[in-house]
């Protein structure tokens, strides 16, 4: 026996009866955890070696802001892990950029007297945390 391929008005009807259960947090949820999986493979650091033609850090840079933007949306237990997984995709571009500079010559320029004074303050001030 062969299961008839359902018709348009039966896909209608399922499609209408997800969109009634699915909530938006679900689906910021699901678009991070999405953007961090792509800035993951536009780092080279996720997906087959085969792919590492994939690398381009502007857009693993732009996966990240958008992550840290819409992750501001949401709040909840489940958040742990993936600011977990967004910490870890930003401390493996600044190697990246590090790495990068390290190969083209670049030398990181030195910090300026006004950036260790505001090195200083930054370091004094209280920031409540996941921020």
């Amino acid at each position: 026996m062969s299961e008839q391929e359902p018709n348009e008005e039966e896909l209608r009807a399922a499609l209408e009866e997800q969109m009634r259960h699915i909530r938006v947090e679900d689906v910021v949820l699901q678009t991070i955890v999405t953007l961090i999986n792509l800035g993951a493979r536009r780092l080279g650091i996720a997906g087959a070696p085969e792919e590492a033609g994939e690398k381009d850090p502007a857009q693993a840079q732009l996966a990240i802001e958008g992550a840290r933007a819409l992750l501001a949306l949401v709040d909840g237990e489940q958040l742990g892990p993936i600011r977990d997984a967004l910490s870890q995709l930003q401390m493996a571009f600044v190697r990246e950029m590090g790495e990068g500079k390290a190969e083209s010559g670049e030398a990181a320029p030195a910090p300026s007297s006004e950036d260790e004074e505001r090195a200083k303050a930054r370091s004094k001030l209280w920031t409540p945390p996941g921020t």
